[in-house]
């Protein structure tokens, strides 16, 4: 499950590191860009709900073989943009099949780990979207160098077919197949639960930086006057805090001290320092600060989830990772063409603070529709 998340990442930010040579072959705005990208996070935010249940229906290895498989032919067929509207198809199907990756993740830690392991298990399958964005710009490159975007779209094809036949066996392990290995059925999710639109909320909010810096990264590097080879020698540096933070917040949530309140508030402070980079000088402290932003957010990832597993129970993992992922995506959705119109203005200073402002926000909400005292993390409280 680390492998499919850092697959899923290597796909769909092949696109992210390289939109400055592909918005100048395809003649796109900045503004176009932002809709593609909206296009991606609206499939991928329906697909990841459809997904979860499915996972929770079907199994992880039939469901997650038909997600990758889907999502592997889409991200070929970015191969055969030609302008606005086939990029956007492409980035849509992409989006569809990528919306199994975390519900899948979240439910093979359900499935396989005691309580007590159940955090840090989230990180190790979670964490492969992290290593995914670090290391593309690294293998994108000499891809891009040597054949072009278009070749770099057939290699991730190729990472995608090599994982469906490692997953052939993988998953025929008696901990992924066995009927008493799976959580049994219990009450289902109800919409008028305030505590889920609370977990909806503080997750979509607080991870919303994340898919600021991946989508415009590269973009405002290369306002600074930066090559599309030297930004792709660059933006493995901000992932790195995500993957860093995977771990830290992993290992901190399955600790039996902290209150979700607590952290939550924690981690919405110090999402604040990412509305500084536009005013900082050089290469160095905007990488830095960009690096932090994404160290915090894999807190709101892991705390969101572990928030969300305790209140809607564990037998919903998959559910609970398809709300997560969806309602981070149906925001990305909404904001992404915001913030390609700011850049077309050159008004960076706004589009960094507005994206600080988001946790802030979603703390805010999350504080009203959280109606419970505060929560001690566990799965002793399912």
């Amino acid at each position: 499950m680390t492998l499919v998340s850092l697959i899923s990442y290597i796909d769909r930010n092949t696109l992210a590191i390289l939109a400055p040579a592909m918005l100048e072959q395809l003649r796109l705005s900045n503004e176009e860009y932002g809709y593609v990208v909206s296009g991606f996070s609206l499939a991928y935010m329906a697909s990841n709900i459809a997904w979860g249940r499915w996972i929770d229906r079907y199994g992880l290895p039939l469901a997650m073989t038909a997600a990758v498989a889907f999502w592997t032919l889409a991200s070929v067929s970015h191969v055969f943009a030609i302008g606005f509207v086939s990029l956007f198809a492409a980035r849509f199907a992409l989006g569809f099949g990528e919306g199994a990756t975390f519900p899948g993740g979240l439910r093979t830690a359900v499935q396989t780990l005691p309580p007590e392991h159940r955090s840090k298990g989230t990180a190790v399958a979670f964490s492969g979207g992290a290593l995914g964005a670090i290391i593309t710009p690294l293998i994108i490159k000499p891809v891009f160098q040597a054949y072009g975007w278009r070749g770099a779209f057939w290699f991730t094809g190729l990472i995608g077919l090599a994982w469906l036949l490692l997953w052939q066996l993988v998953s025929r392990r008696p901990s992924m197949q066995s009927p008493a290995a799976t959580p049994q059925p219990g009450e289902r999710p109800r919409l008028a639960d305030p505590r889920l639109w609370a977990f909806a909320l503080i997750y979509a909010c607080g991870s919303l930086p994340l898919g600021f810096i991946l989508y415009y990264a590269a973009l405002y590097l290369r306002s600074l006057g930066l090559t599309q080879i030297q930004i792709a020698g660059l933006l493995w540096i901000p992932p790195l805090g995500w993957e860093i933070g995977y771990f830290f917040w992993g290992w901190w949530m399955d600790r039996s001290g902290p209150s979700f309140r607590g952290v939550f508030s924690l981690l919405t402070l110090l999402s604040l320092p990412l509305a500084s980079v536009p005013h900082l000088p050089g290469l160095v402290a905007p990488l830095a600060v960009m690096f932090f932003s994404m160290f915090i957010t894999a807190g709101f990832i892991i705390g969101g989830v572990a928030y969300g597993r305790t209140v809607l129970g564990a037998q919903h993992a998959g559910f609970v990772g398809g709300l997560s992922s969806g309602a981070w995506s149906a925001l990305v959705a909404l904001v992404m063409p915001l913030f390609g119109r700011l850049f077309d203005q050159q008004l960076y200073a706004a589009s960094f603070l507005l994206a600080a402002c988001f946790p802030l926000a979603g703390m805010a909400v999350w504080l009203l529709a959280d109606r419970r005292p505060p929560a001690i993390l566990g799965e002793q409280n399912v």
